[in-house]
């Protein structure tokens, strides 16, 4: 082989030119994977970073967006606390009410829901109402009372129809109730739904049917009553409907409270005493309200559904207003139930002693102006006891003239009338004391003929029966005793139960025995005003107290010149009747207040009431007498 044979062969250029095309392409190829590779690269660092963000940085607040997707939270009404009476006996209370709720947000329009509800459950058009009211009043995810008080065959037909009623569901809750109705309702009180202003301040009160207490116990301690929040947990499916309970938390329930009243003593006296009647017995010792009657009353579960149009009218034209608790602020002069304050007032000043004597001719004169007796022919000479025992109109015209109404007034502070008597109760009125500063605020000048009105509780005086029977009691005792209605919270016995820790009056005790025998001659001493008060042997005991009539249309010259007889005149005319007593007169337990609207006298109409009701309460309530001791047989032989 030669040397030419031995040289490389050379490629031929058709065979570069291919090697270039594949060399460009494998270099395209290699820049497009590069970029290939940048791109998914830069996804899947992309991707990893939301990965990141969402399953760590972010991971617990979507947990929490998906477990609310699948759990529905919701809170729990705590049962109310219950209203007991003083021997533990329902007076407020609850029972199971099935009901019909709707959540808005579950519903994507109201209002046909509410129109196929409607064909299932009737419902009238002030229903439907309020339900839209209150589907715009409150947050879209609070449920609204559609129905209350279902029945079975009710709510058979709503879970029957159930794919057709979205948002809806039924539930079980509480209503109040009260047992003694009417008989209880102005001490009680009444519960009603929140107003507006209302829910701000609690969670609990946007739940469906919560009510507050608007009047009485049921909003001096709504507070108490109404408990703690609980909390439910449900899983539901993709539409909102339950699946199953998962968690439940119960809520606090409201604690008891327990009122000094007596329930049936309540019903008892209410039975006695007709339109217009008022009658307040308290225990003299603490102050304790265990009776508090007025009549008209109302039936307080009415509000619990709603009160209607026709039942409001009802009530707002009965002249004898049932809303209206007389006792706490049915305002009265005092009449000559007033005249134990003068008479103290007169003691305490030294502008007469005990056995001092005044002179009753019938009448008293004053410039060209006359003051009567209510005896026409006169009393004679009397000292202060016989004065109250007689009920002298004179005499005590004659002590307000020589004491002048302030210093009159600052007795009568001193036994409870005219100022805040801070009873557990809404709106009560502390009435009207009237002084010389008070008239001449007005711009009006304090006559002379004035104060000697007022010596016999009549004029400007505006006293309450609760304020009457406080001043009853602080007469029996001497001491500052407090009408209150609250004996024990949650089973706790309150502050103010032991007599102990109610202060002393400051008053002499020679001048508060003066008085009080002079009120005991008035029910049991012949010629007293109110013999016809005197207890039943049976009893054991004796009252003290005394008389009050008090005029609500003045009484001219003329008419006394022809024989004014107060039995002709129209009811509405006639004066009222009054009435303060305690008993038992030598170891006080209770005191009572009478008030008879236009009862024409307190010896006739108040006072046999006060005897019948301190009848029962001493037959009622009076701790039976220890049995005597076993008697030691003697040994014989």
């Amino acid at each position: 082989m030669s040397w030419k044979d031995s040289r490389p062969l050379r490629p031929l250029a058709g065979e570069r030119t291919v090697r270039k095309e594949e060399e460009r392409r494998r270099g395209v190829f290699t820049r497009r994977a590069l970029v290939l590779g940048g791109l998914q690269l830069g996804a899947f660092g992309f991707l990893g970073h939301r990965l990141y963000k969402l399953q760590v940085e972010q991971g617990a607040r979507y947990a929490t967006l998906a477990e609310e997707n699948r759990i529905s939270a919701r809170l729990l009404a705590p049962p109310r606390g219950r209203v007991l009476d003083r021997q533990g006996k329902v007076v407020a209370g609850n029972r199971l009410n099935w009901r019909a709720l709707l959540v808005a947000e579950q519903s994507a329009d109201v209002a046909a829901t509410l129109e196929t509800f409607s064909k299932i459950v009737p419902l009238e058009a002030h229903e439907r109402a309020r339900v839209e009211r209150e589907v715009r009043r409150r947050r879209r995810f609070v449920p609204v009372i559609v129905r209350e008080f279902l029945t079975w065959e009710d709510m058979a037909r709503i879970e029957v129809n159930a794919p057709d009623l979205p948002g809806i569901s039924v539930d079980l809750g509480t209503t109040r109730e009260y047992p003694e109705a009417e008989h209880m309702a102005h001490i009680v009180g009444y519960v009603a739904p929140p107003a507006e202003a209302d829910i701000g301040e609690d969670p609990l009160l946007e739940l469906p049917g919560i009510r507050v207490g608007r009047a009485g116990i049921e909003r001096a301690h709504d507070r108490l009553l109404r408990g703690q929040a609980g909390s439910v947990q449900f899983e539901v499916n993709a539409v909102g409907r339950v699946i199953r309970e998962l968690d439940r938390r119960e809520g606090v329930p409201g604690q008891d409270v327990q009122v000094s009243v007596d329930a049936d003593l309540q019903r008892v006296i209410r039975g006695k005493i007709e339109e217009g009647t008022s009658v307040v017995l308290m225990d003299a010792r603490n102050g304790e309200v265990l009776a508090m009657a007025s009549q008209p009353s109302f039936d307080p579960t009415v509000f619990n559904t709603g009160v209607s149009a026709a039942q409001w009218r009802e009530w707002t034209r009965n002249r004898a207003t049932p809303l209206i608790n007389k006792a706490t602020n049915g305002l009265y002069a005092p009449g000559s139930t007033f005249k134990m304050v003068v008479a103290l007032a007169a003691l305490e000043a030294r502008v007469v002693g005990p056995g001092e004597r005044v002179s009753c001719p019938g009448h008293m004169d004053l410039g060209n102006a006359r003051f009567h007796c209510w005896n026409r022919n006169g009393h004679g000479a009397l000292d202060v006891r016989q004065a109250l025992k007689y009920s002298c109109d004179v005499y005590f015209y004659e002590m307000a003239k020589r004491l002048g109404i302030d210093r009159i007034a600052a007795m009568a502070r001193r036994f409870g009338l005219g100022v805040d008597l801070e009873i557990e109760l809404p709106g009560v009125r502390r009435g009207l004391m009237p002084t010389r500063a008070w008239r001449e605020a007005q711009g009006k000048p304090w006559a002379l003929g004035d104060t000697v009105v007022h010596g016999i509780g009549q004029g400007f005086y505006q006293l309450t029966p609760l304020a009457l029977a406080t001043m009853a009691a602080r007469l029996a005792t001497g001491r500052a005793v407090q009408p209150h209605l609250t004996k024990a919270i949650g089973g706790r016995t309150t502050r103010g139960s032991r007599p102990e820790e109610w202060p002393s009056l400051g008053i002499n005790d020679r001048d508060l025995r003066l008085v009080r025998d002079a009120m005991w001659a008035v029910v049991n001493e012949e010629g007293g005003t109110a013999r016809v008060a005197r207890l039943p042997g049976t009893i054991g005991a004796q009252m003290a107290g005394k008389t009050g009539t008090t005029q609500v249309r003045r009484v001219t010259r003329e008419q006394r010149e022809r024989g004014f007889r107060v039995e002709t005149m129209p009811r509405e005319w006639r004066p009222h009747a009054l009435f303060v007593a305690y008993a038992p007169h030598d170891n006080p337990q209770f005191a009572v207040s009478v008030v008879v609207e236009h009862g024409t006298s307190g010896s006739g109409a108040a006072a046999p009431l006060a005897r019948d009701v301190m009848t029962e309460a001493f037959q009622r309530l009076r701790p039976a007498a220890p049995p005597p001791p076993p008697r030691v047989a003697e040994r014989t032989g």
